[in-house]
């Protein structure tokens, strides 16, 4: 049994991380192709992205396999049908100019862009087209699509938040989303602030519940070379406690801002970026499992991505259904086969009078886990992934867009239904 006084800590990364720079690069690219598809009547069903970007000093270099609609597509000069890397650039620009990189060894206008993408392998497309159990079938209706790969994916929700997320992670988004929107204000000291930042927030806990920060790390980019850790500190400090809202701080709490002093040159001039190597900030910040898939970049046909969110979308409607104060939840695939190979719950012995088994039962009966059944229940084939590329994939509100509708608790009352004796 897990001891329930300790001190749990979890990171973030702001948009301007260079890892996060290149999410971003990535995720723009899907939201393109999704809305190009959605916009000229292709099938959006039908799109496959597998992109993945690497970003340094004023050079971007953006790889991997995709299944395009016609107006992502030109000719060439050979009469072949190729990627419209123009369309690729200018969308990889205008993500950079968002972020606010406009320094000499990182600018959105003057970055050289290299466009590697090529179509999807066939080999891989046979499978996830059309499923093992269903390729040879002959008649009408629906064809289940094969997951995209083999893989093991995690959901997790829990009550120490409105959120249902763990409050180290929590605290540690929200530090830096208010150092951002202040500074994308442009207004004063904060507006001196640079796009790359690093938090950390430690968070002692007694009977398993966050009860006080005990230390607290920011690393953050400034423009102004004449600041020091002292000045930063007077800057960011009041944003910090307003993040930390509702959450005390320990009268001998340690702060760390700025400990290694100046810190002018950020973003991928200052460090390599790669899509993918943030998968512990973008999930629950070390406090559930993660399956080691990463999540941008990649089209919903990818369960790398689709079943992690529905495992979220389960979790969380778990929880909120009353089943229980905390919730795991496992969901595994193997390549071009349709449902799941395994369905794993786990209650962390917070149970509500049911059983593990009844709600992976529950969990059966209520939702189809086919990569199909996933991407229509939870409307995925939109282009709603941008936004999801910085301060974490889950815990965040659902959009009027579709956004984060894994976020909802819609099922809840279906769930609790399902459970039987």
């Amino acid at each position: 049994m897990a001891h329930a006084n300790y001190i749990f800590t979890s990171e973030s990364v702001s948009e301007g991380h260079p890892d996060k720079v290149c999410d971003r690069i990535s995720d723009e690219i899907v939201d393109l192709i999704y809305r190009e598809a959605r916009k000229t009547d292709a099938d959006p069903w039908a799109v496959r992205i597998a992109c993945e970007t690497l970003a340094t000093t004023n050079r971007v270099i953006i790889a991997g396999e995709v299944r395009l609609p016609k107006s992502l597509m030109k000719t060439d000069k050979d009469g072949k049908e190729v990627v419209n890397a123009g369309r690729i650039r200018s969308a990889a620009r205008r993500a950079i100019k968002d972020i606010g990189y406009e320094q000499d060894g990182f600018h959105w206008k003057t970055a050289k862009i290299d466009v590697l993408l090529h179509s999807q392998s066939a080999d891989i497309a046979q499978g996830v087209d059309k499923s093992h159990e269903t390729r040879d079938q002959e008649g009408g209706g629906d064809v289940a699509e094969g997951a995209g790969d083999q893989g093991i994916m995690f959901g997790y929700a829990c009550r120490e938040t409105p959120e249902m997320m763990p409050a180290p992670i929590y605290y540690s988004h929200r530090i830096l989303e208010l150092l951002s929107a202040a500074r994308k204000k442009g207004e004063g000291e904060p507006g001196k602030l640079g796009p790359d930042a690093k938090s950390q927030v430690s968070i002692r806990y007694e009977n398993d519940q966050p009860v006080e920060a005990t230390s607290i790390v920011l690393s953050i980019q400034h423009m102004d070379e004449s600041w020091d850790s002292k000045k930063v500190r007077e800057v960011c400090e009041p944003y910090i406690r307003e993040a930390l809202e509702g959450l005390p701080i320990a009268d001998d709490c340690v702060w760390f801002i700025n400990p290694t002093g100046k810190f002018v040159i950020g973003g991928p001039d200052g460090d390599a970026g790669l899509t993918g190597r943030k998968i512990i900030v973008d999930t629950y910040g070390g406090a559930a499992p993660h399956g080691g898939g990463a999540f941008s970049g990649k089209d919903t046909t990818k369960v790398d991505r689709s079943a992690a969110y529905m495992a979220r979308y389960l979790a969380k409607n778990v929880v909120s259904a009353k089943l229980a104060d905390k919730c795991t939840i496992q969901i595994a695939y193997a390549i071009g086969v349709a449902q799941p190979v395994s369905v794993y719950v786990n209650l962390h012995d917070t149970a509500n009078n049911v059983t593990e088994a009844q709600v992976q039962d529950a969990i059966r009966a209520t939702v189809d886990l086919s990569p199909t059944g996933i991407r229509r229940h939870l409307d995925l084939n939109k282009p709603i992934y941008a936004k999801t590329a910085a301060y974490g994939h889950f815990g965040r509100k659902p959009g009027r867009d579709g956004s984060f509708s894994w976020e909802k608790l819609d099922l809840a009352s279906k769930l609790k239904a399902a459970i039987k004796p």
